[in-house]
């Protein structure tokens, strides 16, 4: 007896079976439905061709929508009264017309500065033009153009300064309207005097030969010279010889300084 009850007490304290850990397999298995469609939506993955369907849509749209509203537009004119449309009508009159005014307004503006400027401009150019006249006849500056050279050729030192100053004086009749003799500017008061060895121009010395570069009308200039008992023929008389020569350009670049009157002044002060 005692060995069944051995037996039957070996029986009870018989091992059960454990039971082994899950698998990591068998954990992702009992994800939910919801998890699994969660997982599998996200990172979204876009492909080119989902890209280009979607701004395609987008364009669609958005021109539907577009043309809705100009035919909801379209649609409140239909549906207006005629009093309404009428009213509109007249304010886009009004409107229109204001537009031109102000488009003329400031058109009349824009011509009146460009007028405006034009007239300045051209002021402008007629002060420099008139500084520039003024300046060639005071001596101050430069000029060239057509003209004569008069070489007068004095061996004997016979040509005296009153034979200079009608020979200026000449040249001045015929239109000349720019003198040089040898490096000296003559100007509207310019002097002559008697010199040894020469004569004197505004108090400087200048010895034969005495040239002229004369600015003027060439085909006026020369037979002014030699008229009958003109320079030339004078000239000679005194044993002296003169050559007129034609040219399209003559520099007369002898320059005198500027001189500020002592009593007379602008009357515009």
């Amino acid at each position: 007896m005692s060995d069944m009850e051995n037996t039957d007490q070996g029986d009870g304290d018989e091992e059960r079976p454990v039971d082994a850990p899950d698998e990591p397999g068998e954990e992702k298995a009992q994800l939910t439905g919801r998890q699994r469609l969660a997982a599998g939506l996200w990172p979204p993955r876009v492909s080119r061709a989902q890209l280009i369907v979607a701004l395609l849509l987008f364009v669609l749209g958005l021109g539907l929508a577009i043309q809705v509203r100009s035919n909801s537009d379209n649609s409140a004119l239909r549906g207006a009264r005629q009093e309404d449309l009428v009213r509109i009508l007249d304010e886009l009159d009004s409107r229109t017309k204001r537009l031109e005014d102000e488009k003329q307004r400031l058109e009349g503006q824009r011509t009146e500065l460009e007028t405006s400027s034009n007239q300045a401009e051209e002021a402008r150019k007629q002060t420099v033009e008139k500084e520039q006249q003024l300046g060639i006849l005071a001596g101050t500056v430069a000029a060239q153009g057509p003209g004569i050279t008069l070489t007068i050729s004095d061996p004997k030192g016979a040509v005296e300064s009153d034979k200079v100053l009608d020979t200026v004086q000449e040249l001045r009749a015929a239109g000349a309207e720019a003198i040089q003799i040898n490096d000296v500017r003559v100007v509207a008061n310019t002097y002559f005097s008697d010199e040894t060895g020469g004569i004197g121009v505004d108090g400087k010395k200048v010895a034969a030969p005495y040239v002229f570069k004369v600015i003027g009308r060439p085909q006026d200039l020369e037979p002014a010279l030699n008229i009958p008992g003109g320079v030339v023929q004078t000239l000679e008389k005194e044993q002296a010889t003169a050559t007129v020569a034609r040219s399209e350009k003559i520099v007369v670049n002898a320059l005198r300084a500027a001189k500020r009157p002592d009593y007379a002044q602008s009357s515009s002060h």
